[in-house]
């Protein structure tokens, strides 16, 4: 079941206007998946989207990375719901029920690009201001998100920190043992590697899950639940253009150099932050030290334990939630 809603018009608009709101979607059901989903016109995209909680509550946006998607939250939206806030969880473009508007448009998944989609999002549901928590791509727009606009940002959670970077930062070499948790960058600058990952993507996601959280003990049905994402027709050539574009073999889009431009200045974020880290965290991520002054609000650097790896809030729920809660409490005092 899913519910379309067109965008409105351009123009000043409350920050919650729940009379022109599709219902509320039902909270996550006993089999540990979301209720029926619905898709708005935003940007480029027609955005599939979870929404749940309180329509007038304060807004709390969540995205996932690659390559995961909204269920990464399916344990974290009751929770916030519970809490009176309105969660909006969108498959980022590439996932899902995600579909670009036109045939025509460039698969693009430069981080400017994906950052972009939120605001388009915001935009389309008439919200002004959100409180914005990720991890992996999701925590990338995050910071990317509250850096460029921060009047539409109350407070942001980003799982491993400040994750802004440009191609020229990426053409730079790492030492070997760095290089080697990259592996899968390499291969998929290659044709090979392309049509291996479109040969092989859930057998490739299932082996990056177990590498990024080695200690998460996933079964088959919380993957399959998520595996479903990664048959959107578009998901593979987003995939792949994104690692292009980070190591600088694929070009972007013109309409977002400006963009480019600032952010590869690595600007800083002036919001109220949480960041956070699991224990057993297989994904490549830098100490907490190296992007904490990279924050220049309210900040804090929580470190979650008991054998936390990269997909945080679906492994830690309860750790992230409390997060989202206390960020927005310091963004409203």
């Amino acid at each position: 079941m899913m519910a379309t809603v067109r965008r409105p018009k351009a123009g000043s608009a409350p920050e919650h206007d729940a009379a022109r709101q599709p219902a509320t979607v039902r909270n996550a059901g006993d089999d540990g998946s979301f209720g029926a989903l619905k898709t708005i016109e935003a940007g480029v995209l027609n955005v599939g989207y979870v929404e749940t909680g309180a329509p007038r509550g304060p807004v709390a946006i969540l995205l996932h990375g690659w390559p995961y998607d909204i269920h990464a939250f399916v344990d974290v939206a009751p929770l916030l719901a519970s809490a009176g806030y309105r969660v909006i969880i969108p498959h980022l473009r590439g996932y899902g029920t995600t579909r670009f508007r036109s045939s025509e448009a460039v698969r693009n998944a430069q981080p400017a690009a994906v950052a972009v989609d939120v605001i388009d999002l915001m935009d389309a549901l008439r919200i002004r201001k959100a409180t914005l928590a990720g991890f992996d791509w999701g925590a990338r727009s995050v910071n990317i998100v509250s850096a460029l606009w921060p009047e539409r940002v109350k407070g942001t959670v980003s799982v491993s920190g400040y994750l802004i970077g440009n191609p020229q930062a990426g053409k730079q070499p790492l030492p070997p043992a760095d290089e080697l948790q990259w592996w899968y960058q390499f291969y998929f600058a290659t044709e090979r590697g392309r049509l291996g990952y479109e040969k092989y993507t859930k057998d490739f996601v299932r082996l990056i899950w177990q590498t990024a959280s080695p200690k998460w003990s996933f079964d088959d049905a919380t993957f399959e639940r998520s595996a479903r994402s990664f048959e959107n027709a578009d998901h593979v050539a987003i995939s792949i253009h994104n690692y292009r574009w980070r190591l600088g073999l694929a070009d972007g889009e013109r309409r977002y150099d400006d963009l480019e431009k600032k952010l590869a200045q690595a600007p800083v974020v002036t919001v109220p932050t949480i960041t956070m880290e699991g224990d057993a965290n297989g994904a490549p991520h830098l100490p907490p030290a190296a992007y904490a002054k990279k924050f220049t609000g309210w900040y804090a650097h929580r470190d979650v334990s008991g054998g936390i790896g990269h997909n945080l809030p679906q492994e830690a729920p309860e750790a992230f939630a409390k997060a989202v809660i206390e960020v927005d409490s310091h963004a409203s005092s």
